[in-house]
């Protein structure tokens, strides 16, 4: 039994959700949104031409712009998760760290990050962290470990993600 596709803006609430998760780490620099409803509530950062020209389509797309997160409830509460690209659309203040050459390699490939792989990081609230390589390309996501030296960021999420994928 397939779903039917909803296309739409994002509304205010689910707006709201984004904002408040770009606010984690910095400010959102993108302002408009839109969501493919299904079995899940994708959100794309799309801009307002590209926007103007879906709605006099007659074949819906199943997916435009780029592919930002899902909206989910989680415990009775609706939340939005961020996937990497996300961040491209935040000018990112803090929760990040920069790691090392060797350190980026490693958690490009699944791997937790020790602290002697951490060349800068900014740490306040949020465990998740934006993970960026010394050329400020992001490399992930990932989750903050003050406890341990070996295992200082968990890995979360990371660009490398996708080519290790089961097929």
């Amino acid at each position: 039994m397939s779903q039917e596709l909803r296309y739409r803006r994002a509304s205010a609430w689910e707006y709201d959700l984004i904002l408040r998760e770009a606010e984690k780490y910095g400010e959102l620099k993108h302002h408009f949104f839109a969501v493919v409803e299904g079995k899940f509530r994708d959100v794309y950062a799309v801009n307002g031409r590209v926007w103007r020209e879906l709605e006099d389509l007659a074949v819906k797309p199943y997916a435009y712009g780029t592919f930002v997160g899902t909206i989910k409830v989680d415990n009775l509460v609706e939340k939005f998760y961020p996937n990497v690209e996300f961040f491209y659309f935040v000018e990112v203040e803090k929760n990040y760290a920069v790691l090392s050459p060797k350190a980026g390699f490693l958690f490009t490939t699944g791997k937790d990050v020790p602290r002697s792989g951490v060349r800068k990081y900014v740490w306040q609230g949020t465990k998740k962290l934006v993970i960026y390589d010394e050329n400020g390309v992001i490399l992930g996501i990932g989750r903050i470990n003050p406890e341990s030296r070996r295992k200082f960021i968990l890995n979360v999420t990371d660009i490398g993600e996708f080519l290790r994928r089961k097929r």
